[in-house]
């Protein structure tokens, strides 16, 4: 979590190498169980999540005691609908891993968002929780069959039940031509960590920057708040669209090389 950065100042990337996060590692778990079983099959995915979770990649204490309890023995539907007194998480965890889902079911965008509600009810029972998985999972989809702009928002209130998420995106839909702050004011930009705070925003970054990876990236980080979740949400958006070759070089060369697990699963991508 940061402020945003002063009127004019320049985005610097911290010095490389780049370390994945619990983010990172959760999201290659989501990709890796698609590619075994072509579907998310709840309890094996909350499993891989439990037993593979380190503090140091900086899990939240929520998401600690969650995965402690699953990988302990505890069935993963109790352990999800204990948190926050039994209403569940509505954090912005599950949206922040799912866009790799909706790139990979791109031809079957209705597949796409009910495997989002799937993979976020692992760890997200609140109905807040889910809706922001499933507009993610929606805008990738979306995006990989290269819908932008004003297009892509529309797809996804198309196919978005009722919920705060998709009551931030359809404000988000009126204010296309904004200023980046002011949207954000109006948006919210993940200082809460929530997924009513962090995914319309995350969903108009995409849009208006549809085709520039970097721009987007740096239009997260400019407007502060929980940086890594927008950057993550709005550049796996946008990234599934562009495909790597939209990712600056020197940012997948600074970065840490992702688990030798996935990477044999991707076929040996550093």
């Amino acid at each position: 979590m940061k402020g945003p950065l002063p009127v004019g100042a320049v985005f610097t990337p911290a010095p490389t190498p780049w370390r994945w996060t619990d983010d990172t590692e959760m999201a290659c778990t989501l990709f890796e169980a698609l590619h075994r079983d072509g579907h998310v099959d709840q309890g094996r995915l909350a499993m891989a999540f439990a037993q593979r979770w380190s503090a140091d990649r900086g899990y939240g204490r929520g998401s600690i005691a969650l995965l402690a309890g699953i990988r302990d023995g505890v069935p993963w539907r109790s352990a999800a609908g204990a948190l926050f007194s039994g209403r569940g998480s509505c954090g912005n965890g599950a949206a922040m891993r799912v866009a790799p889902l909706g790139a990979a079911l791109a031809d079957d965008p209705d597949l796409a968002a009910r495997q989002a509600v799937l993979s976020a009810e692992v760890t997200h029972r609140h109905p807040e929780g889910i809706a922001g998985a499933v507009a993610v999972a929606l805008a990738a989809a979306h995006a990989a069959r290269h819908a932008g702009g004003r297009e892509l928002l529309r797809l996804v209130l198309n196919e978005l039940p009722p919920s705060d998420v998709r009551d931030g995106i359809a404000r988000a839909v009126r204010m296309l031509a904004g200023d980046e702050r002011e949207v954000a004011d109006d948006l919210g930009n993940g200082s809460h960590a929530l997924a009513q705070d962090t995914v319309p925003f995350a969903l108009w970054v995409a849009a208006t920057r549809f085709d520039d990876y970097r721009g987007a990236i740096e239009t997260c980080v400019r407007v502060g708040g929980d940086v890594d979740s927008m950057c993550a949400i709005a550049g796996g958006i946008v990234a599934a669209h562009t495909g790597t070759d939209g990712v600056p070089p020197e940012w997948i060369d600074g970065r840490e090389p992702l688990p030798d697990w996935i990477t044999i699963t991707m076929g040996n991508v550093p």
